[in-house]
């Protein structure tokens, strides 16, 4: 038996996006604990026979305060529990997780789930992230990608050596708890799904742009968005439900519902790790509309299964969704089928965690 302590800053996208990993590490004999800050998925945690220990973090804070605190929390619990595998996802747990394991000598695993708003700009902060990732991850045994994109970023900085490196469909998508469901009857309005923070970066301007020149023009197609927005987004979401097209429906633990009533998902971000959106809605049999950008493209078979556009690109964007909208039904129904098929070929989660496993054994960690 094995101690491995993992940490995350989020026990929702822990559980959600890894619970089936947790699973196995338990169910391969090892003794697992997760350091998380507090929040509504930890009963659901501790649920899967995992130690749970509360950490502090302020995920958007650029304090040192802040982060000095956290590396303080980090050692002492590290030195508590002695673990035997450090496994860290996101960029906080990542660098001073890895920090705190290279100096110790422990055996520690890195996860780039993304390389978030930082690496898209050229500033003192990157920079600082950048340095900070060389220290942190000159000794990680592995350190898993889920696009080919951030990988070579991260190699082009020189941030980590190409042996270190290995990508992962993903976090993978479960297929029974996002099951292939009957397609939307047709009608004459098209259903249109946003799921997702509602911010700059995720492309919610061109879809509101897109969406509401289709809509002047003569289109029947309304917009569903499902998750929290930045405040400076609160008067435009009202002023589009007041205008009819567009429906709020704020955080939701489960999008399900949602996906199960929209005709096709669209997310045209900038920039992205591996959409699980994406993985989820095409595992329902729902079309996707998203940027032709690593990290959302792998979900889709171009003109098959989805459509794929240029990011920042309005007119592209409005181009794709009319044509969706132009599709007859069984169209529609062969696209989202393509989607399902896709997902079982290429992102089970069962193929993610026997990858990931086998990777951590190879390695002789676990």
């Amino acid at each position: 038996m094995k101690k491995i302590l993992i940490l995350a800053n989020s026990s929702g996208g822990l559980f959600r996006f890894r619970k089936e990993l947790v699973e196995r590490l338990i169910h391969e004999g090892n003794d697992v604990y997760i350091s998380t800050p507090n929040g509504d998925y930890i009963e659901n945690i501790k649920k899967l026979k995992a130690k749970v220990i509360i950490s502090k973090i302020y995920r958007r804070s650029i304090n040192p305060i802040h982060d000095l605190r956290l590396v303080l929390q980090y050692l002492k619990i590290v030195q508590t529990i002695k673990p035997d595998l450090i496994i860290t996802y996101t960029i906080k747990p990542n660098i001073y997780g890895g920090i705190i394991s290279r100096i110790l000598r422990i055996p520690y695993v890195s996860n780039i789930t993304g390389l978030g708003t930082v690496f898209q700009k050229k500033n003192l902060i990157k920079k600082l992230v950048c340095i900070l990732y060389k220290i942190s991850e000159k000794s990680a045994k592995i350190v898993f990608f889920e696009n080919v994109e951030n990988k070579e970023t991260f190699l082009k900085l020189h941030l980590i050596e190409r042996k270190q490196a290995h990508i992962l469909n993903g976090a993978g998508v479960n297929l029974v708890d996002f099951p292939l469901t009957d397609y939307p009857k047709n009608n004459n309005a098209t259903r249109f799904l946003f799921i997702g923070r509602i911010m700059k970066e995720k492309g919610v301007d061109e879809l509101f742009d897109a969406i509401k020149k289709l809509i002047s023009e003569g289109t029947d197609c309304s917009l569903d968005i499902v998750g929290p927005y930045e405040e400076n987004y609160a008067e435009v979401i009202k002023k589009y439900v007041e205008e009819g097209w567009l429906h709020y429906h704020g955080y939701q633990k489960d999008v399900r519902p949602f996906i199960a009533n929209c005709h096709c998902a669209v997310l045209p971000s900038w920039h992205e790790g591996m959409s699980n959106v994406n993985l989820e809605c095409a595992s329902m049999g729902r079309p996707i509309i998203t940027s032709d950008i690593h990290g959302c493209k792998e979900a889709v078979v171009n003109g098959t299964s989805g459509i794929l556009v240029e990011k920042k690109n309005t007119e592209d964007l409005k181009r794709a969704m009319q044509i969706f909208d132009e599709l007859p039904y069984q169209k529609r129904k062969e696209m989202g089928i393509a989607a399902r098929k896709l997902m079982e070929s290429k992102f089970s989660k069962e193929r993610v965690v026997a990858e990931t496993i086998s990777v951590l054994q190879t390695k002789y960690l676990i």
